[in-house]
């Protein structure tokens, strides 16, 4: 199938491997530190504009689980208590860590002033549902709980992820909601994995799209539910999949983001409408010409514009007015 990607986009589309999950699932597994240590060392970088203090702590897990690792971003200089964005990464719950993601949450940092933890939650197919989002629920209560510590407004404190992070941000949107808290201000679902039933135009369609595609998502479904119901199947519950969800009220402001080619695009567009009819205030947003992940990817105009798009609306949705 052709994509009409955008013409600065297309270079960088060309770049990415078409490779099958179950490879990259192996792949990493064999990993040695050597090895991913190189790969780090070709991750984008972003200078911040203001000094940025950067380190990794191991916090309390959920009841019965090691520790999470997060990695804690917080600009140095003296402000009154700052609103804080809990970040999730992507990867399709199998893969990365919060390593990969380190130049957009310097830049959520930075440019936001906020304090920004981001999250390396355990990955499937070890640990499957719902082990992640145990371990971003118990996060959050963290961060909440230490908010002194890390001059953090708790009525300013958003949640927020790229793809499987997205879902983890929906998910324990609507898990904090069901346990009573601790509240979360907004919400941040960038092209947000949501529907384990993949029966939209887009996944049906999009075989073969950079960055990801069906095939993977199917996969991914498949890893994410190991030893659990079936994907598709009538057992699976909203906490894996939000748009399952049957109640969407409650819940805190969301930015929805979708991209055009990208198999997640509708069930990204199909949850943003049921937020919106549920009277959650709720902002969609679609870029036309780009493809799954591109601004984490690539340097384009598009891209600025995408992440000049985040940053305004993550200031808007943790402001000390709302």
């Amino acid at each position: 199938m052709r994509y009409n990607i955008d013409p600065e986009l297309a270079p960088w589309a060309a770049l990415i491997p078409d490779v099958e999950l179950a490879d990259v699932v192996d792949r990493v597994i064999t990993l040695s530190p050597e090895e991913e240590a190189e790969f780090h060392a070709k991750l984008p970088r972003y200078t911040p504009t203001q000094a940025v203090d950067i380190a990794d702590r191991e916090i309390p897990g959920p009841p019965d689980a090691p520790p999470v690792r997060v990695r804690v971003y917080a600009p140095t200089a003296p402000r009154p208590p700052r609103p804080a964005l809990l970040y999730m990464h992507g990867g399709g719950f199998v893969t990365s860590d919060m390593v990969v993601f380190d130049a957009r949450c310097t830049e959520i940092a930075d440019r936001v002033d906020a304090v920004v933890v981001s999250v390396d939650y355990r990955i499937s197919p070890a640990t499957p549902f719902p082990g992640a989002l145990e371990d971003v629920h118990a996060s959050l209560r963290w961060l909440h709980g230490a908010a002194g510590e890390l001059g953090v407004d708790t009525g300013r404190i958003a949640v927020g992820g790229d793809s499987a992070g997205g879902n983890l941000s929906a998910a324990v949107c609507l898990l904090t909601r069901d346990r009573g808290g601790p509240p979360v201000c907004f919400q941040f679902l960038d092209v947000p994995v949501l529907d384990d039933r993949m029966t939209t135009p887009s996944v049906r369609d999009y075989a073969d799209t950079p960055g990801w595609n069906g095939r993977n998502t199917r996969a991914m479904w498949r890893y994410y539910l190991t030893g659990g119901p079936e994907p598709g199947g009538p057992d699976v519950p909203p906490y894996a999949a939000p748009m399952r969800a049957e109640d969407l009220t409650g819940l805190p402001p969301a930015l929805v983001v979708v991209a055009q080619y990208d198999p997640l695009r509708d069930e990204g567009i199909g949850y943003a409408q049921r937020l919106s009819h549920a009277g959650v205030p709720t902002e969609l947003v679609q870029y036309s010409g780009t493809f799954h992940g591109a601004s984490v990817v690539a340097h384009t105009d598009i891209t600025r514009k995408m992440n000049d798009d985040m940053v305004f609306s993550l200031r808007r949705g943790m402001r000390a007015d709302q």
